[in-house]
């Protein structure tokens, strides 16, 4: 039988103090320069560098359980995957996460407030954290202290599978499991084409003049 979402892995993983909870596009920006993730260009977006210029259909698996069995039409475009490959995926992919730096952003996806799902995602990459922050739709602070995520995406990109080892394709995976209420990304540090920018009451904050700074250097000779 298959396993449900291992909550408690998710909360340890997050409790260990290099967490960074719901940044705001300064602090973001500030983190995604420091780590060498992205660069500003002069108009003042983010330029973050990816591996690939597109989506990764046939790296793309959703997990066949008793939940999805009889529901999810099989074929080439939704791949199966036996939940004992994502257990043992997930267990290396937190693994490789702990001890690292790691932005969380608390979201719904939908607009709707009777049909919308709260979702939690964790990134490798500040600006990733960044690009979902501005993807999906953020609380309001209130809604913020009441929010409790349905569904965890967790992003690795730099945890590359071994497909003979994982049953997967390449290096690249992208996993749903419906029943975890989990999506595990690895692999990709994809991010659609889309400019992100500062806004300008965020320039005067010293996260952003911490940027500033930042984006003197890389221009110096």
């Amino acid at each position: 039988m298959a396993t449900t979402l291992h909550i408690s892995d998710v909360a340890e993983l997050l409790s260990e103090g290099r967490t960074h909870f719901n940044l705001c596009p300064g602090p973001l920006v500030e983190h995604s320069i420091r780590c060498h993730e992205a660069t500003l260009a002069a108009n003042g977006a983010i330029v973050g560098y990816t591996n690939r210029t597109g989506r990764s259909p046939k790296d793309k698996f959703i997990i066949r359980d008793e939940m999805t069995e009889r529901t999810v039409h099989w074929g080439a475009v939704n791949a199966p995957l036996e939940p004992e490959k994502f257990d043992a995926l997930y267990a290396r992919v937190m693994e490789h996460l702990r001890g690292r730096d790691l932005y969380v952003q608390d979201l719904f996806c939908g607009a709707d407030p009777a049909y919308r799902l709260p979702v939690r995602i964790v990134n490798e990459y500040a600006w990733h954290n960044l690009f979902v922050r501005q993807l999906f739709i953020r609380p309001t602070q209130e809604e913020l202290r009441n929010h409790r995520p349905e569904f965890t995406v967790i992003s690795a990109p730099e945890f590359k599978a071994d497909p003979k080892r994982d049953g997967v394709n390449s290096e690249v995976f992208i996993l749903l499991n419906f029943m975890r209420r989990t999506v595990l990304i690895g692999g990709t540090s994809y991010g659609r084409d889309e400019e992100m920018h500062l806004q300008r009451d965020e320039l005067s904050s010293p996260a952003a003049q911490c940027v500033s700074h930042a984006l003197l250097r890389q221009r110096r000779p």
